[in-house]
């Protein structure tokens, strides 16, 4: 669970660290309805690029932030709407866009979820301690970045086999690099060296995005909302919101479907995984190349009584469609097939994972059968600036990418897609994956069984996490009061 229990010693070590560094935390409802943010905030953001390591972007975690690198505003969320001719299907399928956060993933927000409560507790001492962000990716990413923002130290922990382009981005942010070994499926050797670290001795809190509920508060009252804001604006009053579809990874995005369903309550949620480690639907294992979704466990904060389907991917379709969707072939091929030109232009925003939740989709909509009055929400996560080098690689290896390549991908990854390893969650279905998290959380990171036994048994476990979002921004006003006090 969250705990606010405030620890004023610290808490006044954090306040004159802030005070020095000249930053104010923003609230959960502002990140949900910019508008509520200051004009003079607005106007120093004008002249402030959305990566740059400058206080005033704590502002900009929101999905309402204009779509410039720099400068930019906000204003209504942004998203897009796979046309038939990507999909296949008569359903809408409508993706939300990660890109357009500092750090260019929305990760950044779960890890300000799971930092600043901390912070405005006095739970966590920016002066003397470090934060530690293990993850497969952008989470430890978003960590580091928010940790500087607010003049904390940190520890990024991320497997060696991610790509590139995070590690070197990481060496200008993170005070630390730990490499794991394996790529994004060897979530355990994370949860090792995090053990390691807590027994070295070191003043550290370690932020862990599978467990920290933080995660799973910011998706439920900031990604959630968001996708309500976009359906409001697209859907008719004869069309349907049929479910949301989503990676699972730590399972902190998969809370927006959480708030989704209490707004539309015959809505579905699907929680997807690589086929090549099939975890929930036949308790596998295995390796995978999505990059981005953890595995070989169920996360912590997943509310798995609350998900109506599990879902595999393909990791090859993820790998072949990054090529269809970026190489001048591939662009060519699909304005030969009918795809607009503008929509060929938005496909650089959806990075591999993305690139999965847009395949749930459309499993999805196959799955029930859907119209064109039915809407399905998913989002991209990142875009392919983070996945250039993943390009570089199979172009390394498979060769040049022609137009027969992106035939075969088109008709096999797209048009092609089956219903294979699709499952609807029955009562026990549900249960069994619930079950799972024993083995890793009770038996060998120091959950307790009654708590277990809650997250499944007790209707009021989640319902009380999703109400702390207003008692976390209490903290943080009193926290910016004293802050200006100072």
């Amino acid at each position: 669970m969250i705990d606010l229990t405030v620890n004023e010693s610290v808490l006044a070590s954090a306040v004159k660290r802030a005070k020095e560094r000249d930053f104010k935390i923003p609230t959960f409802k502002q990140m949900r309805d910019p508008s509520l943010i200051p004009d003079e905030v607005k106007e120093r953001l004008a002249d402030v690029g959305l990566w740059d390591l400058d206080p005033i972007n704590l502002y900009r975690i929101t999905w309402h932030n204009e779509a410039k690198a720099s400068g930019g505003g906000f204003g209504d969320v942004n998203y897009f709407e796979v046309p038939k001719e990507i999909s296949g299907v008569d359903a809408r399928i409508v993706m939300m866009e990660g890109k357009w956060f500092p750090t260019g993933a929305h990760k950044v927000g779960a890890a300000f979820g799971c930092l600043v409560p901390r912070l405005v507790t006095g739970q966590f001492d920016p002066v003397t301690q470090k934060a530690v962000w293990p993850s497969t990716g952008n989470y430890c990413r978003g960590g580091a970045y928010d940790s500087n923002l607010l003049a904390c130290e940190s520890i990024a922990i991320l497997p060696e086999g991610m790509s590139a382009e995070r590690f070197h981005w990481l060496e200008s942010v993170a005070g630390e690099i730990i490499r794991t070994p394996g790529t994004e499926s060897n979530v355990k050797e994370i949860f090792d060296k995090c053990n390691e670290l807590r027994q070295s001795g070191e003043d550290l809190v370690i932020f862990n995005q599978f467990d920290e509920f933080g995660n799973y508060l910011w998706h439920y009252n900031i990604t959630g909302p968001a996708m309500v804001e976009v359906l409001n604006e697209v859907m008719g009053e004869d069309d349907r919101f049929a479910g949301v579809t989503l990676t699972t990874g730590s399972a902190g995005t998969i809370a927006s479907g959480d708030y989704l369903k209490q707004i539309y309550p015959n809505s579905k949620i699907a929680a997807g995984e690589a086929t090549e480690c099939p975890t929930m639907i036949y308790n596998g294992f295995g390796e995978h190349r999505i990059e981005g979704i953890g595995d070989k466990h169920i996360p912590w904060i997943h509310n798995v009584r609350n998900t109506d389907m599990a879902m595999g991917i393909d990791d090859e379709s993820t790998i072949s469609l990054i090529r269809l969707f970026n190489e001048p072939a591939g662009h060519e091929y699909l304005a030969s097939q009918g795809v607009p030109a503008e929509f060929i232009e938005k496909l650089p925003l959806l990075g591999i994972s993305g690139v999965a939740n847009m395949l749930m989709a459309i499993k999805f909509s196959k799955w029930y059968e859907l119209t064109n009055n039915d809407f399905v929400m998913t989002l991209g996560t990142d875009s392919m600036e983070m996945y250039e080098s993943r390009l570089e690689e199979l172009n390394e290896e498979r060769g040049e990418f022609t137009l027969l390549d992106a035939a075969a991908a088109y008709h096999q990854h797209l048009m092609g897609q089956s219903l294979a390893h699709v499952q609807e969650l029955g009562y026990y279905d549900r249960k069994r994956i619930h079950n799972l998290k024993y083995y890793t959380w009770v038996e060998q990171q120091g959950k307790t069984y009654e708590e277990i036994q809650a997250q499944w048994y007790d209707p009021e476990y989640w319902t009380s996490i999703q109400k702390m979002a207003d008692p976390i921004d209490e903290l943080i006003e009193a926290f910016n009061a004293k802050v200006d006090e100072a």
